[in-house]
């Protein structure tokens, strides 16, 4: 328990009781598909002390010196109730080294880990405005938890390559290849903000305060007239609203993102906090950091596989409604195809023979599915 006292060479951290996590391994909370990329990464020999090798050409050194220069950093003596809850945080995910933060005048709400030699933790004016203490308490907890997990080393090789991207459009092909990899990269982190957060859950212990942390940063700090509940439904209509049309939208939507919808990270984050894992984390449960060596890269990426594959099959999302469909042999796809894009045209689809040899006209028949048709509304 987090008591006030020194411990490990954290001093003076708030006298609220809350656990702490001796040695616990960021692979306690990392979401599935999260963690077998870093357990992959972390088994190439050399791969970190490659992308360092590289800093001259990262933009790290800069960086490191504009947040020195032009931004206030985290101390006893400047926004020592942000340094409390940095070392708090710190001491309960067992973090040795207090990374170096800063408070940097942005009035956006936002915060980042980042650095390859050693991780910094940024957050801008607007954030600290916008947000209580437990809410920041558990934002800060986020950040920790992208320090413990090593994200800050391949965030930073993200901005670089985003960088890069824009420096060589001219080369032909050049920027396209450089694009994939990007797009990759966001993908995977999209899941590392989801591990963040189940980090600063684990740090704040309070979930409401999460929960409105992440609603003050889509509605502003208007919470007297924002509900938890009706925000989490926005994110089931989000997932099992429209039609095949949306689920396209949805993915082009989220493409240029680096974090998830933040409807469906306070989704993903109750349902953690409601899971198993999460309680067996907090009665002392969890897999600890010597034991990260002996980790099998095949099990992780089994264990990614099997989350997609529990995700498609229990989504509402029309288009993984359709995918689950196909792996399951059903009849009509083509019909239920159609009618999932009939808006794109105007003319009705026209009857085709269905497995029976009866027409489809749109209404459900023998083998549609009925309730079950990718074109369905929720």
């Amino acid at each position: 328990m987090s008591d006030g006292h020194e411990h490990d060479g954290h001093e003076n951290v708030p006298s609220r009781q809350r656990r702490r996590f001796p040695g616990i391994s960021s692979r306690a909370y990392e979401h599935p598909a999260d963690r077998s990329a870093l357990v992959a990464l972390r088994k190439l020999s050399g791969f970190d002390t490659v992308f360092k090798a590289l800093s001259g050409l990262l933009p790290e050194r800069s960086l490191r010196l504009l947040f020195l220069s032009d931004s206030v950093r985290v101390s006893d003596q400047q926004f020592a109730h942000l340094n409390d809850m940095l070392r708090d945080a710190c001491y309960i995910l067992d973090l040795e080294k207090v990374p170096p933060m800063y408070v940097n005048q942005d009035p956006v709400p936002n915060a980042m880990c980042i650095g390859l030699d050693e991780p910094i933790i940024v957050v801008t004016t607007g954030l600290v405005e916008l947000l209580d203490e437990e809410e920041m308490r558990a934002v800060v907890g986020h950040e920790v938890g992208h320090a413990l997990s090593g994200h800050a080393v391949y965030r930073t090789i993200l901005l670089f390559l985003t960088s890069l991207a824009v420096r060589v459009a001219w080369i032909p092909l050049g920027n396209l290849a450089i694009m994939a990899i990007v797009t990759a990269l966001r993908e995977w982190f999209r899941k590392s903000e989801l591990s963040a957060d189940r980090a600063g859950l684990l740090v704040g212990q309070d979930l409401k305060a999460s929960m409105r942390g992440l609603m003050k940063i889509a509605g502003g700090n208007h919470l007297h007239e924002m509900n938890v509940d009706a925000f989490l439904k926005q994110a089931e209509e989000y997932e099992a609203g429209g039609d095949l049309r949306d689920s396209v939208l949805k993915i082009l939507n989220v493409l240029p993102r680096s974090h998830p919808f933040t409807t469906v990270r306070a989704a993903e984050l109750k349902k953690w906090a409601e899971s198993r894992d999460f309680q067996r984390i907090m009665d002392g449960h969890y897999p600890r950091r010597s034991e990260d060596k002996d980790t099998s890269v095949t099990d992780s990426f089994r264990e990614s596989a099997s989350h997609y594959a529990t995700h498609v099959k229990s989504s509402k999302d029309p288009l993984m409604k359709l995918v689950t469909d196909i792996a399951g042999g059903a009849g009509d796809l083509g019909g239920r195809v159609r009618r999932g894009f009939g808006g794109f045209t105007s003319a009705p689809p026209r009857d085709e023979p269905g497995p029976d040899g009866t027409g489809t006209d749109g209404a459900d028949g023998p083998g549609t599915g009925g309730p079950g048709d990718a074109g369905s509304k929720n």
